[in-house]
């Protein structure tokens, strides 16, 4: 009987060590897996930000957009401002087939409405969807409208051709929950600025904030989520004036938009 209860015994031991070192092993792997991400999260953003063209102050919106951002992440920029300031340019950075490569969310605020060559556009869309994350800025919803493609405005998440006019929008959130919009003021009313009239919005994209037109009453997205193939993206149509990249409230949507679309910040 004590050699049953002692072979028992010594059982139990030997499983007991084994699970021990079991756990051990799980803890120091889950807990390298955290110390790892840690790391991954303290390493400084690289950002893309493609900026130039029609209508608008880039050199204060690149100023207020890096600084904003540099207030909750630290961040390593890349500043493309090329196609002078007319509406329609190529320009030789989409050359590169790996324009993209390196970098950990692409922003785009350019405004080249009339560029229509479809290759030069899918060499674009092209790195996004293999998984480039991306935030679109104002005048980006109308670059390249003047295609008869959709593949810009599949990334983009929305279409759109035109603008009321310039008037300060109040804002609505629908999804006030969403860690971009999270704490937006209800409603916020913004500087003066330009309300896009969105046509569709696309099947992957869900809308973040609304505004309503003055002129034709309807509601209309100002700031949405999209998934565009393998690529978070985050898009707004607000940002055309400098007070508007001076407000608090857009710096702080916009700013987090940048995290959400780079994996920094869960919905």
């Amino acid at each position: 009987m004590f050699q049953n209860n002692s072979f028992w015994t010594v059982k139990s031991a030997r499983e007991f060590f084994a699970a021990f070192l079991i756990t051990i092993g799980l803890v120091l792997v889950i807990g390298g897996t955290v110390v790892a991400a840690d790391a991954q999260s303290k390493k400084p953003l690289r950002i893309l930000l493609i900026t130039g063209g029609c209508c608008h102050n880039y050199t204060f919106q690149t100023q207020s957009l890096k600084e904003a951002v540099g207030k909750m992440a630290q961040a390593e920029w890349t500043v493309i401002n090329e196609g002078g300031t007319g509406t329609k340019a190529q320009i030789p950075l989409y050359q590169n087939p790996d324009w993209a490569k390196g970098f950990d969310v692409v922003v785009h605020n350019e405004c080249f409405a009339d560029t229509t060559d479809h290759d030069y556009i899918r060499k674009i869309t092209q790195a996004h969807k293999a998984g480039v994350p991306a935030v679109v800025i104002h005048c980006a919803m109308h670059t390249y409208r003047a295609t008869d493609i959709d593949d810009w405005r599949e990334f983009l998440g929305v279409t759109s051709r035109r603008h009321d006019h310039q008037s300060r929008y109040p804002v609505k959130s629908t999804e006030p929950q969403h860690s971009i919009v999270k704490g937006m003021p209800d409603p916020w009313v913004t500087p003066l600025d330009e309300l896009y009239v969105i046509e569709k919005l696309w099947p992957n994209a869900k809308a973040l904030a609304t505004s309503v037109s003055e002129q034709d009453g309807k509601t209309y997205p100002v700031a949405w989520t999209n998934q565009y193939g393998k690529a978070r993206v985050f898009g707004t149509t607000f940002g055309h004036s400098d007070d508007t990249f001076r407000d608090p409230v857009f710096l702080t949507y916009v700013s987090r938009g940048v995290l959400w679309a780079a994996g920094r910040l869960e919905d």
